[in-house]
C-alpha cells in the first residue's frame, strides 16, 4: 500500500488513463470556509476543539491494518475437502486489497463517496446537517427521521466503533454517535492510506443477506470468487450498502436493478467506465443464486456433532468468530450413501408397517379446487422430476380399483395399483407379503390428499416386493406420468461408519430428518442391542474361561430367579425350540439365546459389565442375566466402536470425527491424521502418522481371541442370521440383532477396512416394528446397501493371515466337538489358542492320529 505522505489523492480515486479528477480539494475547502464564515470564525473554531476533547474521550484505537481481525466465518469441510457447514454471527472472509476487483473499488466509491480521494474523512456539509436535523427531529421540531450523512471513511469508523462498543450504542441514531464517528473517521485518515481504509471498509460492509465484505458478497449472490465478478455483478453489490434489503436482487430484482444503473451511470459520469462498457453491463440481467445452505443440504447430523465438539472444547464466541477450519473425518460419497441407505431402508421398513391414510381429506369440490389452484401456483412450469417426492390429489378411482388418477400441481398422471400394493392398514403382527392390497379403493379415495412419488415403468415393474405380472401388463406407456404411493417414514435410523485403521468415523447418520428432529440417534439415542451384545458375551468366555469354537454348551430350557426382585426369567430361543448339545460356534452362528445366557453365567455378572466397559460400551450394564440378550441399552457409536476392537483384533483406539482444527492463520491446534490419508496433506500426514506412534492404543483382548471372534462373524455371515450380507461380494463378519418384543433392530458388521452398525426403531415405542422385522431384515439392507456403494472399486481381502498368531487350526465334527477330517459330513474347519485345542478325534476307521492333523493344520 502506498505512503498517505507521497499520495497524490487528487489523482488516485482509480479514473481511467487520460480522465481527469473531477474535484480537487480546493474547492471543498471553499465550502468549508464558506460554512464556517456563516457560523463565525472564531466561535466555530472554539466549538469544534471543545467538542473534539469531549466526544473523543472513549474512542478505540486505530486498527491496524496488519492487525485487522473481525469476525470471519468458521468452515467446516469433509476429508475430501468438500464444504460441510459454516458457522458464523457475522459471514466475512477478509481478502487482501490487490485481489479486490478495481472496477469494483470504483463502483464503491461513485455510488457510495465520489470525493473519496479528496477528503479527509468527513463530509462536514453532510454531518453537520445529519446532527441538526437529528437534534431538531429529538426535539419535536421538525418531522421525519433521523439524517445519515457517511463518506466511506465514516462508515468504516462505525464498523470499527460496532467491534468495539456494540452494535446498539455504535449506532444510536444521536448527535453525541455521530460525532464521535466522524473525530474516529478523521484518526483513520491521518493513520491510514486511503487504501488501507478501503481494504477496512470492502471487508466490513454489510451487503444483506449475511454478507460481510465482497468475498462474502460474490459467493452468496452469484457463487463465485471476488475476482471473478463481472461488472454488472459488480455495480449490483456496490449499490447494496444504502439499503441491503430494499435493493435485494432476491427480494426486488426490478429495484436491484435500477440501482445498478444507478451505479453504473455515477461511474460513467465520473469516467470510471466506457458507454460501452456501461451499456453491455447495464443489458446484464439480473441472475441471482439462492444462498446456499450447506449444512442442512449436505451432513446435518454429522457437522452439528462437529459443531458441539468445537464449542465444547474451544467455546462457542471462537466458533462464530475466530474463523476456525475444521476438517472432518467424513468421507463425502460414504456420507452420501449413507443417507441415501437410510432413507430408502426406511422407506422399505415403513411400508411393511402399513398404511397411515393420508395427509388430508378434501370432502368438497370447492375445496379441491382451491388446493389445485395453489399447488399450480407454487410449481408454476416446474417440470417433474424423477424419482423426487410431491403431494399429489386423487382426483379419480378405477371402476375395477387397478389405479387412480392423480394431479400434481398442473400435471395430471397415474397411480397404479403396482405402486401401493403395500398400502395395506396398519397391523404389526401381519406378514407383509401376504396382506398386500389388491384395489386401490382399499388405501385411498377421491379427495385424498396424499405423497407420492414419480417413477419411470421400470422402476414400478422392478418392484419385485410388490411385483405381479398381470398389473405390470396393466401399467400404462411411459407417456403417461407414473407415481408411486409414499408416507413419510414413521420409525428412526442411524448409521455409524468407521475407518478401523485409520480410526476415522467416516459416515453417520442420526435420523431420518435433521429438519423435523435434530436428536442424533448415532450418539444419543441408548437402544437395547439384542443378539448384538452376543459377541461380548462370547469374547468374554474365550478370553477369561478359555473356551472354544468347540466348547460344548447345552440347549436346555433354564429359570433365572431374582431374588430381589422376587422375579423369574425363563428366557427362550427365537425358535422356541431346544436342541441339547450345541458347540459355542453354532450357538452363536445361529444367535441361540439359551447357551448365550449360559455363558453369560459362567462368565459372571460382574466380570461381564467390567468387560463390557473394557471393550468401550460407555452406559451401564443390567446386573441381571437378561443382559447376555443385550437388555442394557447402548450407543449406536459405542456399539460400533466395539466392533471396530473385534476388527483390529482386540486392540482399543480412539475414533475421531475431527481430523485437524486450524485457526484463521492457518496454525494447527488438533491433528488427527492418518499417515495413509491420501486425502491430507503430506506434512499433515508425515506429523500425525508419526504421533500415532506413540498412541499404540490398548490391548483388551488377545489378538488370538480377537481373530477366533471374527471368524466365529465370519460364520454369522456365511452360514447365520447374517447370510444376506453375502451379496456385498467381498468378505465380512457380523451380527444382527433384533430385540424380544421387536422394538429394535441392529446389524453391525465389518469387512477389513470399514466398520458399519445399523439401527432402526421407533424413537418412542408405540408400538413394535412388526412380528417379522428382524434385524437381518429391517436393519442389514440399510448396511448392505451403504457397504456396497462404500467399497465400490475397492476390493476386500479376507482377515488377517492367523499364522503369525499363536493358532491352531483344525477340522471339528459340529456334533460333538471332536476333531474330524476335512472330508467328513459335520465337519468345520475352527480355530483354537494353542493348547486350548480337542485332543480327541472322531472315531473312524480312515481316520489318523490327532497329532497327524494337527501338525497338517499348522
Amino acid at each position: 500500500m502506498s505512503d498517505p505522505k507521497t499520495t497524490d489523492r487528487s489523482r488516485s480515486k482509480l479514473v481511467l488513463d487520460g480522465v481527469p479528477p473531477k474535484r480537487n480539494i480546493l474547492v471543498r475547502l471553499m465550502k468549508l470556509f464558506a460554512v464556517l464564515g456563516l457560523m463565525g470564525a472564531t466561535a466555530a473554531v472554539l466549538a469544534v476543539v471543545g467538542a473534539y476533547y469531549i466526544f473523543s474521550d472513549g474512542l478505540p484505537a486505530i486498527p491496524k491494518v496488519d492487525e485487522y481481525w473481525p469476525p470471519i466465518v468458521t468452515e467446516v469441510y469433509t476429508d475430501d475437502a468438500v464444504l460441510a457447514g459454516e458457522f458464523y454471527n457475522e459471514r466475512r472472509k477478509v481478502v487482501p486489497y490487490e485481489r479486490i476487483p478495481k472496477r469494483l473499488v470504483q463502483a464503491f466509491i461513485a455510488s457510495e463517496d465520489s470525493s473519496f480521494f479528496d477528503h479527509f474523512g468527513v463530509d462536514v456539509l453532510g454531518t453537520t446537517r445529519a446532527v441538526s436535523k437529528t437534534v431538531l427531529t429529538k426535539l419535536g421540531l421538525r418531522g421525519g427521521g433521523v439524517q445519515g450523512g457517511s463518506t466511506l471513511t465514516q462508515q468504516t469508523a462505525k464498523a470499527v466503533l460496532i467491534s468495539a462498543e456494540g452494535y446498539k450504542e455504535a449506532t444510536a441514531k444521536t448527535p453525541k454517535r455521530k460525532i464521535r464517528e466522524a473525530i474516529l473517521a478523521f484518526r483513520l485518515e491521518q493513520a491510514l492510506t486511503k487504501e488501507e481504509i478501503l481494504y477496512l471498509y470492502l471487508n466490513n460492509v454489510f451487503l444483506g443477506h449475511h454478507s460481510y465484505g465482497v468475498q462474502s458478497a460474490a459467493e452468496n449472490y452469484y457463487r463465485k470468487d471476488v475476482r471473478d465478478l463481472t461488472l454488472g455483478e459488480m455495480t449490483l453489490i456496490a449499490g447494496l450498502p444504502q439499503a441491503p434489503s430494499r435493493y435485494s436482487p432476491f427480494l426486488r430484482p426490478e429495484s436491484a436493478k435500477r440501482r445498478r444503473s444507478y451505479v453504473l451511470g455515477r461511474m460513467l459520469t465520473e469516467g470510471m467506465i466506457s458507454q460501452t462498457e456501461h451499456d453491455t453491463a447495464n443489458a446484464e440481467p439480473v441472475k441471482v443464486y439462492p444462498v446456499e445452505d450447506v449444512f442442512h443440504e449436505f451432513a446435518p447430523y454429522f457437522v452439528e456433532q462437529v459443531r458441539k465438539d468445537v464449542v465444547d472444547r474451544y467455546g462457542n464466541p471462537v466458533l462464530l468468530k475466530e474463523g476456525l477450519k475444521v476438517f472432518t473425518t467424513m468421507d463425502s460419497e460414504r456420507q452420501r450413501a449413507a443417507q441415501d441407505s437410510v432413507l430408502d431402508g426406511l422407506m422399505s421398513v415403513d411400508k411393511r408397517q402399513g398404511w397411515r391414510g393420508p395427509v388430508q381429506q378434501l370432502a368438497t369440490e370447492g375445496e379441491r379446487k382451491a388446493f389445485l389452484d395453489r399447488a399450480k401456483k407454487a410449481m408454476g412450469k416446474e417440470e417433474l422430476v424423477d424419482n423426487r417426492l410431491y403431494v399429489a390429489l386423487v382426483t379419480r378411482l378405477d371402476d375395477d380399483g387397478k389405479g387412480a388418477d392423480v394431479q400434481v400441481g398442473p400435471h395430471q398422471g397415474r397411480l397404479p395399483l403396482l405402486g401401493m400394493r403395500w398400502a395395506r392398514k396398519v397391523n404389526p403382527e401381519g406378514y407383509y407379503p401376504a396382506m398386500m392390497i389388491t384395489s386401490v379403493k382399499k388405501a385411498v379415495a377421491v379427495g385424498d390428499v396424499v405423497v407420492v412419488r414419480h417413477v419411470i415403468k421400470k422402476e414400478l415393474t422392478d418392484d419385485r416386493e410388490q411385483w405381479d405380472k398381470k398389473l405390470a401388463e396393466d401399467i400404462p406407456e411411459e407417456s403417461v406420468k407414473l407415481f408411486r404411493l409414499e408416507q413419510t417414514p414413521e420409525a428412526q435410523s442411524a448409521l455409524v461408519s468407521i475407518d478401523p485403521h485409520r480410526q476415522y468415523l467416516t459416515a453417520m447418520v442420526g435420523g431420518y430428518d435433521f429438519d423435523d428432529n435434530e436428536f442424533n440417534r448415532a450418539f444419543q439415542a441408548c437402544r437395547q442391542p439384542g443378539s448384538s451384545f452376543k459377541p461380548f458375551v462370547y469374547s468374554a468366555a474365550l478370553e477369561q474361561l478359555g473356551w472354544t469354537e468347540a466348547t460344548i454348551i447345552v440347549d436346555s430350557p433354564i429359570v433365572e430367579h431374582d431374588p430381589d426382585n422376587k422375579v423369574s426369567w425363563k428366557p427362550a430361543n427365537y425358535s422356541e425350540e431346544f436342541v441339547g448339545d450345541v458347540l459355542l460356534r453354532t450357538a452363536l452362528v445361529n444367535s441361540m439365546n439359551i447357551p448365550a445366557v449360559k455363558t453369560f453365567g459362567a462368565v459372571g455378572v460382574h466380570n461381564m459389565s467390567d468387560w463390557a466397559k473394557k471393550l468401550g460400551l460407555t452406559t451401564p450394564m443390567n446386573m441381571d442375566f437378561s443382559a447376555a440378550l443385550g437388555s442394557s441399552c447402548v450407543y449406536p457409536l459405542d456399539l460400533a466402536n466395539a466392533y471396530a476392537t473385534f476388527n483390529r483384533y482386540g486392540r482399543k483406539k480412539p475414533t475421531y470425527f475431527i481430523r485437524k482444527v486450524e485457526d484463521r492463520f492457518g496454525r494447527t491446534l488438533e491433528d488427527h491424521t492418518a499417515f495413509d490419508d491420501a486425502w491430507a496433506p503430506l506434512q499433515d500426514r508425515v506429523a500425525a502418522g508419526y504421533a500415532r506412534l506413540f498412541e499404540p492404543g490398548e490391548q483388551v483382548m488377545s489378538a488370538e481371541t480377537g481373530f477366533i471372534l471374527t471368524h466365529l462373524l465370519r460364520g454369522v455371515v456365511l452360514q447365520g442370521t447374517g447370510g444376506p450380507a453375502q451379496k456385498l461380494g467381498k468378505p465380512a463378519a457380523g451380527k444382527t440383532g433384533t430385540t424380544n418384543d421387536s422394538f429394535d433392530a441392529w446389524f453391525s458388521a465389518y469387512t477389513k477396512d470399514l466398520v458399519t452398525v445399523a439401527w432402526v426403531g421407533y424413537d418412542l415405542n408405540p408400538h413394535p416394528l412388526g412380528r417379522y422385522e428382524t434385524g437381518g431384515r429391517a436393519a442389514l439392507p440399510i448396511w448392505l446397501n451403504y457397504m456396497k456403494r462404500a467399497l465400490e472399486g475397492r476390493p476386500q481381502p479376507e482377515f488377517y493371515p492367523w499364522q503369525s498368531m499363536e493358532l491352531v487350526r483344525l477340522y471339528i465334527d459340529k456334533k460333538t466337538g471332536k476333531v474330524s477330517h476335512p472330508g467328513a459330513k459335520g465337519a468345520e474347519l475352527m480355530f483354537f489358542k494353542k493348547g486350548t485345542e480337542p485332543k480327541e478325534a472322531v472315531p473312524d476307521k480312515n481316520q489318523v492320529g490327532v497329532d497327524q492333523f494337527m501338525m497338517g493344520a499348522q
